[in-house]
């Protein structure tokens, strides 16, 4: 098969930073289009639903005690202390489809009061120390990716609500090349940290679908986990230490690389999601950037043996980097290229399951890898497809969630959802979770389509993602409501976890709680109360 390496000019990753701007997606400059192959799968009729307009959404007046703004603008200037509607608007929940439905109705109850950007950590603890004192709810923002509702807070018996966006705290601290190791503050997007590291000759290879707009900060505090963790590890794996901003000071985790000193600190703060402080930098491993890079299609007759074939490489290796398989469904419809959606391509034109399998590092060492993969996938039943269904994947990662736009656009709900389980528990799962979405829309009156992907692989389990397409009920949000309930219902009842790496928020919260119990709910609940104990930190996200 055809060897591809890129170079610098035909790198994905090598991707401007994307401001995002509320209710849509992505850059507005180059907005999603939906491709006449799509719009006929979903049955768009063309019309346009976008809704209200940003700047015509009408806000609350800021509700924040005139002391509090007063003590704020003394510590970070006037500036930096803004109620300007567009910038409240665009810290205004997150990017789920019930986030974004919402506001295009014209609902922007959850906006904060105030957007404040600090450019030192002693920045934020000063803005901790005063919203304690005023008892006005503070939101961490990066990125603003979060689709659990993790910007949401409950702003119930608070006297406002400040969103402390770490902008300005984007820099590139520290880079140990001894260790192998680099300090990042928490608003340096992920884009740019990777532009900043490849100068050096590095990578932290971490690249989740919301790259191109989420943030070092976020990555931590939501346990994020990229599309090539099958070779570079979930992000809270690469994290070697952290400092924190609490209401009752610094709290500074990771001395050393491992450490028998009681338990690990740095797993507390790592998915905390706010409800502890404000993560202000993080210390992660990084790798060379790799000199060479391939990948591949693998077609299999069923989910089932691909899954097989999966678990042989994640037991008993080798590793790729990229390891994903799409179910039946998704590979008819050919999601690994978002620009031909719908299309017959060459891997799916047999039916059967599309595996898209990456390779990264040094040429000889990452083909060594790739020739005992490919024996190992070959006898698990998959036959080749060469570079193009990985070449299409690759290149058009980033581009599928500009689609959501004109999906919804044309009256198309579309939504996702995932978990992850043990292998023995995998196929069960994904039939349960499948069902109930199909149950609970089609009660709606909306049959939908679900489709389903592994992207995440361990040697005891792997994580399962599913994607959601219907017509769009006259209450979509409720719609949606419905049918999540009823997919956190199975996950629990198959004793699956509630999240992989899109995290708690609220719309996860009760899911959680009964997942790790009254009393380790209780252990979490006293440490909030020991580094915040006026509870103003992320109010009722996790926790």
């Amino acid at each position: 098969m055809k060897i591809h390496a890129d170079s610098p000019s035909t790198d994905e990753t090598a991707l401007p930073v994307v401001h995002l701007r509320r209710p849509r997606w992505g850059d507005p400059e180059t907005p999603g289009e939906l491709p006449a192959a799509a719009a006929a799968l979903v049955g768009a009729d063309g019309s346009e639903r976008r809704g209200v307009a940003p700047d015509d959404v009408v806000l609350d007046d800021p509700a924040i005690p005139p002391a509090a703004r007063s003590a704020l603008v003394d510590v970070l200037g006037e500036a930096n202390v803004t109620d300007d509607h567009r910038a409240r608007i665009d810290h205004t929940r997150g990017y789920s489809t019930p986030d974004i439905l919402a506001l295009r109705g014209g609902d922007a109850c959850d906006a904060p009061d105030l957007v404040v950007s600090p450019g030192s950590h002693d920045d934020v603890l000063r803005i901790l120390e005063i919203c304690a004192v005023h008892h006005v709810a503070v939101v961490p923002f990066t990125g603003g990716t979060s689709v659990v509702g993790g910007l949401a807070p409950d702003r119930t018996g608070f006297a406002g609500v400040v969103s402390v966006d770490l902008a300005r705290l984007d820099g590139l601290v520290e880079i140990d090349e001894i260790s192998r190791t680099a300090t990042l503050q928490a608003g340096l997007r992920g884009v740019r940290a990777e532009e900043l590291l490849r100068a050096k000759g590095y990578t932290i290879g971490h690249f989740p679908q919301s790259y191109a707009g989420a943030g070092i900060g976020g990555y931590a505090a939501t346990r994020s986990a990229g599309q090539s963790s099958a070779g570079y590890g979930r992000f809270d794996e690469i994290v070697e230490g952290l400092t924190l901003a609490t209401p009752r000071g610094t709290m500074t985790v990771g001395t050393a690389p491992k450490s028998a000193a009681g338990p690990d600190l740095r797993q507390l703060v790592l998915g905390s999601e706010g409800a502890f402080g404000i993560i202000t930098e993080v210390t992660v491993r990084v790798r060379p950037a790799p000199a060479h890079r391939v990948f591949e299609g693998w077609r299999f007759d069923d989910f089932d043996s691909g899954a097989t074939a999966l678990r042989a490489l994640a037991q008993d290796g080798p590793m790729p980097t990229v390891l994903r398989l799409s179910d039946e469904t998704e590979t008819a419809i050919n999601l690994a290229d978002p620009d031909g959606a719908g299309a017959d391509a060459d891997a799916t034109a047999q039916g059967g399951c599309l595996v898209v399998v990456g390779y990264e590092g040094q040429r000889q060492e990452a083909e060594a890898r790739r020739n005992a993969a490919g024996r190992v996938l070959e006898q698990a039943g998959g036959v080749g497809l060469g570079t193009g269904p990985g070449e299409a994947w690759r290149t058009g990662r980033f581009r599928a969630p500009y689609l959501r736009d004109p999906l919804l656009d044309a009256g198309v709900l579309v939504e996702t959802l995932e978990t992850v389980t043990y292998w023995s528990r995998l196929t069960d799962l994904k039939a349960a979770v499948t069902a109930a979405l199909t149950d609970a829309l089609t009660e709606a009156g909306t049959p939908p389509l679900v489709m389903c992907h592994i992207s995440h692989v361990y040697p005891a389990g792997a994580s399962l993602y599913f994607t959601v397409v219907c017509p769009q009920a006259d209450d979509p949000i409720a719609q949606w409501s419905a049918a999540k309930i009823a997919a956190n219902d199975a996950i629990g009842a198959t004793g699956a976890s509630i999240t992989h790496h899109h995290a708690v928020g609220r719309d996860h919260r009760a899911a959680y709680h009964d997942e790790i119990g009254e009393l380790a709910l209780a252990s979490l609940r006293a440490v909030k109360q020991t580094l915040d104990p006026e509870g103003v930190c992320n109010p009722g996200i996790l926790l």
